[in-house]
């Protein structure tokens, strides 16, 4: 079979399997948490927002929406993946405009269940009636502030590792030199400190040699990595074919093996194998430093033919592999999609006395969601909590990948993720990523934040956006319509600068393209600040030239470029590939700007 025909089969078993969980049967009691004691709704032009006392317990809640005596049934905001949401408030615009609504919150004390709804509370979306509405934002430049928390900075997603290796072409472009160029620029430029990828176990890494274990390719691959200056995150996976009890299950156009090993007690020795191999080559003190992460989401039949039961024991014999070498070094999991097994694992963990180091799960298409509540419910409340995989879609060629809404939605999801997780790892650094074949053109719909080419996408220019933030986090309050849930904002301070990043988004991806009726014109007020300071704006918006800043399909539709840029069109591209930062006249505590939807702007004051 061709290489495409292979790539073919492996995105139609995908596509087939995604949604399947492998093995939902549960030991673990749930508690029966009570909803919100509180529920309120308020309409605005387009849009609802509604807000809600918090619950101790819930890792998340549901919001519910009916009409008149109809059933209230959940909101839906079209992510493809899970739609419970971390905290208050949510912003509805899958509404219509002009009709009543009723909406009630449950919360949800694990992903696959919620509880009872209470009370609701009624709104009507308002028409739009041809004007801007308006909001105010408030900055108090001068209180004390906090320390600016960064979920982005300590991890980002990879394609898997053995692909710095690679001398193919894709788009005429080296795959393994632009990928480390990719990781170099996120390191150096956004400050990422780690990189997690699939499949250091891949028979491509050919740990099995004819003389017992070979290291030798994952070594080049880590010392690539280390050159960069970023740590890897050691995912546990997948199962080599010398150990696979069934190696013809398989996942991905690569062909990785999902099966359980045929023998636990080798896998076990190949842990421990590759752990201690990695301390003598690298140094305890290094590795110490780094993360074991075992399998990645299980709890989808596509990535685990095994059960939950067989995956918990394969759980135990890896965190077992990976202590013996040394105590110190930390383990964790369930590496699930959708938030999902985070309970099980840690009520296993707490019977069998099995280490939980750190606990990773993934999300799409939401900000993640608080599992502190299942650590705290299990004993393990000092455990890290670690997103290793998070983006705007679980869907591999999405043209939402490639938007402005994108990069917006990731502004989103790392403000909520501040201060209650470790690790908030957007997947993945590079479009050079090809589990169900290598890109087909240009701009595909890929996950990268960069494409084939090393071109920012919107979601990097964010991530630009968010590194340019003070050290220190400044309070921000809202009033008007959308204020603090459709328009959100995060404020900070540097010795002799106050940076301010705005945006404007819902979660609701049908509106992905834009809707005229969620515009605001917002006001922000800085309390404190010299009236001579100067002001500048950086903004993220759709358009191209003059009309936007950071849309590189608009950009590459207007050049006119086919399934690949021309030599010329690459330099046209790579000279207009940053964002568009003008002085505002405005200057003193007072500035007014008007944001579409979807859209950021960095708003800088500093000493005239």
């Amino acid at each position: 079979m061709t290489g495409s025909g292979m790539q073919s089969d492996a995105k139609a078993d995908w596509d087939s399997r995604i949604a399947i969980r492998s093995d939902e049967s549960r030991e673990v009691e749930l508690p029966d948490l009570d909803p919100p004691a509180w529920v309120t709704a308020v309409g605005g032009a387009g849009q609802v927002t509604v807000d809600w006392s918090l619950v101790p317990g819930a890792v998340g809640y549901v919001i519910l929406r009916g009409t008149g005596s109809e059933e209230l049934v959940p909101v839906d905001h079209h992510s493809g993946d899970i739609l419970s949401v971390p905290s208050p408030p949510y912003v509805d615009t899958t509404c219509t405009p002009g009709t009543a609504y009723r909406y009630a919150v449950a919360s949800v004390p694990e992903v696959t269940v919620h509880g009872r709804p209470g009370a609701s509370a009624e709104a009507t979306p308002l028409v739009a009636d041809g004007k801007v509405p308006g909001l105010r934002l408030m900055v108090d430049a001068v209180a004390e502030g906090t320390e600016l928390q960064r979920p982005w900075v300590p991890m980002i997603g990879s394609e898997r590792l053995s692909q710095l290796l690679c001398k193919d072409l894709t788009g005429g472009r080296e795959i393994g030199g632009e990928l480390e160029d990719a990781l170099r620029r996120m390191h150096d430029e956004i400050g990422v400190r780690t990189v997690r990828a699939h499949a250091i176990f891949h028979d491509d890494t050919h740990v099995f040699g004819a003389e017992g274990y070979d290291f030798s390719v994952v070594d080049a691959i880590y010392d690539k990595l280390l050159g960069i200056g970023l740590r890897p995150v050691v995912e546990l996976g997948f199962m080599p074919r010398e150990l696979a009890s069934d190696p013809s299950r398989t996942v991905f156009g690569y062909g990785a093996i999902i099966s359980p090993p045929a023998s636990y007690e080798r896998w076990y020795d190949l842990v421990r194998a590759l752990v201690g191999h990695l301390v003598e080559r690298y140094g305890l003190e290094e590795v110490l430093g780094w993360d074991f992460e075992v399998w990645n989401e299980a709890n989808l039949e596509v990535f685990w033919s095994g059960t939950k039961a067989e995956w918990m024991h394969l759980y135990d014999v890896s965190a077992a592999a990976v202590k013996s070498v040394d105590e110190r070094l930390a383990v964790g999991g369930p590496s699930s999609a959708a938030a999902g097994w985070v309970d099980d694992l840690l009520a296993h963990a707490a019977a069998h006395g099995t280490p939980v180091d750190f606990v990773t799960t993934h999300t799409y298409g939401s900000p993640p969601l608080d599992v502190q509540a299942s650590l705290d419910r299990h004993g393990f409340s000092e455990a890290r909590i670690l997103w290793t995989e998070w983006g705007v879609t679980p869907r591999h060629f999405n043209p939402i990948n490639d938007s402005v809404f994108s990069g917006v939605f990731l502004l989103r999801g790392m403000r909520s993720a501040a201060g209650r997780v470790e690790a908030l790892s957007y997947w993945v650094a590079s479009d050079h990523f090809e589990e169900l074949g290598r890109p087909p053109r240009f701009l595909h719909g890929g996950f990268g934040l960069q494409t084939v080419g090393g071109l920012a996408k919107p979601r990097f220019h964010a991530m630009s956006l968010l590194s340019r933030l003070g050290p220190v986090e400044l309070p921000v309050g809202f009033e008007g319509d959308g204020g603090g849930s459709l328009v959100e904002a995060w404020a900070s301070r540097d010795r002799d600068r106050i940076a301010v990043l705005v945006w404007n988004l819902t979660l609701d991806q049908s509106k992905a393209e834009g809707a005229a009726d969620l515009t605001r014109e917002i006001t922000l007020s800085f309390a404190g600040v010299d009236p001579s300071w100067q002001a500048s704006a950086t903004w993220l918006t759709p358009g191209a030239g003059s009309g936007g800043s950071g849309d590189l399909v608009a950009e590459a539709a207007a050049l006119g470029v086919g399934e690949w840029p021309t030599e010329e069109q690459w330099e046209q591209l790579a000279a207009s590939n940053q964002l568009e930062t003008t002085p505002l006249k405005q200057s003193g505590e007072e500035l007014t700007l008007t944001l579409q939807m979807p859209s950021a702007v960095l708003i800088e004051l500093r000493p005239s």
